[in-house]
């Protein structure tokens, strides 16, 4: 399993970014994709979820109406769209992935990419 993240870096505040994740190794439609944030000195945490045929969708309550999460499981990416941007949305985002069934097993999980939203 192969997760790689792409599109982060310094934008200011009220920005956009969005981030894509480029999976392998699996069959990428019958996974459930998510994006965790870690910030400095905080414990990480869940920004959005989406489940394997798009239709469940989760998000954490402080990214709601800025956020949007989207795969194509054509192209086996999952995207996020970041609208409105806070200096309190800045840290490493990770794509992260886990088998969308009863019994799902390991995550797996990306290398992170940096957001920073900074004036």
């Amino acid at each position: 399993v192969q997760l790689v993240e792409s599109g982060g870096g310094l934008v200011q505040p009220g920005g956009s970014l969005r981030l894509s994740c480029l999976a392998s190794g699996f069959t990428f439609n019958t996974y459930v994709m998510m994006w965790y944030r870690q910030v400095p000195g905080k414990e990480r945490e869940l920004v959005a979820a989406i489940g394997s045929a798009g239709t469940m969708i989760n998000y954490e309550d402080s990214v709601k109406g800025r956020f949007t999460i989207s795969r194509d499981n054509a192209k086996n990416t999952v995207y996020l769209q970041m609208n409105r941007l806070k200096p309190e949305d800045t840290g490493v985002y990770f794509c992260v992935t886990v088998k969308d069934s009863t019994n799902p097993g390991r995550e797996y999980w990306g290398q992170g990419t940096q957001v920073t939203v900074s004036s």
